[in-house]
């Protein structure tokens, strides 16, 4: 019997070994970024049975099979309408600063969309005038709405855009909304959905999370993008979720958040409003692509001095890998005299990391604002372990301390600007499903550079002196969960 005992005990310790090595094989031959294979290395050595679980969870990017199948099969469709919008007498690379121009090539060889110039766009950075302003469109709404959010939130305004479009919807107004299934969990316990769907909206429960679906695809890829579409001529997207920050998060002790959208009419709009319908076909497997922009009417407002370019730049499963930390470091590298960027969630990669530190440390002045309290607790800490290195190459460090400062925005030499949902982290740069889009409009920068402005007057600037004499139990802390960074 003791030798039956011994024998199993070295066959368990076989599997063991032979589990541990086959894991361990795979996440080196996925080629990934080191520091994320070396964070999944140690999760899987430090946990051993839960670390080869979590990674086999989440740790590869499953969409899973039958999303994957329909990102695959719309990809020609999809290839074939940016085709013809390159056409479009608005594609006019000429007009695009040298800057600009790269960027544009970038995104134009990775993902087929050109940059289109003569577009109108207002910057709006107050909650309430920002979901008015929805709130206003959507009654004037003609003939189709389309929405994407992360997370809508019920009470206060957020309540007024839901009613807006439930009326849309009875007059004849064709409305589809798609809300990520775990960020819009409150929303789908609401009474909402169901006056929805009676007034006839097409509600979608994006990425629906249920234990069951942990064996078949990656639960947490998220729904990340904020998009609203209105008759294919007024789009919205940015930062900001549907909420009302007046009722959303109040216990969480960082203050309301703060963050902005950009309301923009011209030919961008379809290009986004395509990105929607993308989103749309992977999640139910409906192909309704958008009509292609009226150029012409349009062209006129671009010129050399103002172009008005909108570079759109979705990422997610399905698109090409890491296409918007590809742009982001073309920007920073290009930088000439400055870069601001507001962010909430501090985690960047090692590339970008040493992208903004080469820049700072060949005289580029680099400002990061980023807020004071965090709603995440383990990635303010992980934010924190990198702030010396930061500080040591000449970058600013602004904690906002106005609110959750939740506006992701990057400025490049006060004429070149981006706005998105992209959040500096790993997550948004390789995971979930993003967007952002990259301006060309000096006024319009211009106006996002008094916002940032506006927020380091909120702010309190690291020394790096006295951050040194933090707590030192602090800094095990920071360390630890430095280690897990790249898996934040």
């Amino acid at each position: 019997m003791e030798k039956f005992f011994q024998i199993v005990s070295w066959a368990g310790l076989f599997l063991y070994w032979l589990l541990i090595a086959s894991v361990t094989v795979r996440v080196v031959f996925r080629r990934r970024a080191p520091g994320v294979s070396i964070a999944w290395l140690m999760v899987i050595y430090i946990l051993p049975i839960l670390g080869v679980f979590l990674y086999l969870l989440v740790g590869e990017l499953n969409l899973g099979k039958k999303r994957a199948e329909r990102a695959k099969a719309m990809f020609s469709s999809f290839e074939s309408w940016l085709r013809k919008l390159r056409a479009c007498t608005n594609h006019a690379p000429q007009l695009l600063n040298q800057q600009s121009r790269n960027v544009s090539d970038l995104c134009f060889h990775r993902l087929g969309i050109p940059a289109l110039a003569g577009n109108s766009m207002e910057l709006k950075d107050n909650p309430a005038k920002i979901l008015s302003a929805i709130e206003t469109d959507i009654a004037s709404a003609k003939t189709h709405i389309n929405m994407v959010f992360y997370i809508w939130y019920p009470g206060g305004d957020a309540d007024r855009v839901a009613q807006a479009i439930c009326d849309a919807a009875h007059r004849g107004v064709a409305v589809r909304v798609m809300l990520d299934s775990a960020g819009s969990k409150e929303f789908f316990k609401s009474p909402w959905p169901s006056e929805m769907r009676d007034a006839g909206v097409e509600l979608i429960e994006a990425l629906s999370v249920s234990p069951l679906r942990m064996f078949f695809r990656r639960l947490d890829i998220r729904q990340h993008r904020k998009i609203v579409v209105i008759d294919n001529n007024i789009a919205y997207t940015g930062s900001m979720n549907m909420v009302d920050p007046r009722f959303f998060k109040q216990n969480a002790g960082v203050g309301q958040w703060v963050d902005i959208m950009v309301r923009l009419t011209g030919p961008a709009v379809p290009v986004i409003n395509s990105v929607f319908s993308w989103d749309w076909e992977v999640e139910t497997g409906i192909r309704d692509l958008p009509p292609l922009p009226e150029c012409d009417v349009a062209a006129e407002k671009a010129t050399a001095d103002d172009p008005h370019a909108i570079q759109v730049i979705p990422s997610g499963p399905g698109m090409p890998d890491g296409v918007i930390q590809q742009v982001l470091m073309l920007a920073i590298h290009q930088a000439q005299r400055s870069i601001t960027i507001t962010t909430p969630y501090l985690i960047p990669s090692e590339s970008l990391l040493n992208a903004l530190r080469t820049t700072a440390e060949r005289g580029v002045k680099v400002n990061l604002i980023i807020p004071a309290k965090n709603d995440s607790l383990m990635v303010d800490w992980a934010s924190r372990s990198f702030f010396s290195e930061l500080m040591l190459s000449g970058i600013l460090i602004y904690r906002f301390d106005g609110g959750l400062l939740h506006t992701k925005s990057v400025v490049i030499d006060e004429e070149f600007c981006f706005i998105g949902t992209v959040n500096l982290d790993m997550r948004s740069l390789w995971l979930n499903f993003e967007l952002t889009i990259a301006v060309e409009d000096p006024e319009f920068c211009q106006q996002l550079v008094e916002l940032q402005k506006s927020y380091t007057h909120k702010s309190e600037i690291l020394d790096f002196d006295m951050w040194q004499k933090r707590s030192v139990v602090n800094k095990p802390i920071e360390q630890f969960f430095y280690m897990f960074a790249p898996l934040l």
